[in-house]
């Protein structure tokens, strides 16, 4: 008999954090792919990257796209923000984290043990979650301080001048790389929450409900 069970079930992750999360993906490898371009024409270390993962194809056509593909970043970014503050989705899912249950589930994660809960996150997913969220805000600052200089020359002073600024920056991409790997890794330990952030739970739930 099918259940209506579903129709009260909270969706694990809401349309526009699904909507913000797949716009932030496409923003991000884009920014990442033509950020290559621009570090390639000026490197920071003794590493170039090769020329067939680079967006624009030369130092014009990747910054033409890397700041153009920035509106829709920060953008998006303010976006999911926002809207997360106004529904309580971030208070609700990212806070409170506490140093305790970080160890706790670090020694679990560690030991392959760690639960996941869909609707709840772990204390080592809020941690993840919010550190990225400070390094695109670091990485927008960082990015505004070594486009514009003097404009933002006070931005620019407070990173530590524009060639430091410039190395925060690439740590800033080089870190976002390291979450990146995290994030896929969890992926492939649990795949049902790549379909849950695409679909929502509450479509999966239904379906399998309409079978009891």
């Amino acid at each position: 008999m099918p259940s209506d069970k579903s129709a009260t079930t909270p969706l694990s992750h809401p349309l526009v954090v699904r909507l913000t999360h797949w716009i932030n993906a496409v923003a991000m490898v884009c920014m990442a792919m033509s950020g290559m371009g621009i570090y390639n024409a000026h490197p920071i270390v003794a590493f170039r990257f090769p020329e067939a993962v680079i967006l624009g194809g030369w130092l014009g056509g990747s910054t033409i796209w890397h700041f153009a593909v920035m509106w829709l970043f920060v953008g998006n970014g303010l976006f999911y923000v926002l809207a997360g503050i106004a529904d309580g989705y971030l208070r609700h899912r990212m806070f409170p984290i506490r140093a305790v249950e970080i160890v706790r589930d670090m020694r679990l994660a560690l030991a392959f043990h760690l639960p996941h809960d869909s609707v709840k996150y772990n204390a080592v997913q809020k941690t993840l979650y919010v550190l990225v969220l400070l390094l695109g805000a670091l990485m927008v600052a960082s990015g505004l301080a070594i486009w514009k200089p003097v404009q933002f020359s006070s931005l620019t002073w407070l990173l530590g001048g524009f060639e430091f600024a410039r190395v925060v920056h690439f740590v800033g991409m080089i870190s976002i790389f390291g979450f990146l790997v995290i994030h896929f890794a969890m992926v492939a330990l649990v795949p049902r929450t790549l379909i849950s952030m695409t679909l929502g739970s509450r479509l999966l739930r239904s379906k399998k409900s309409s079978h009891e």
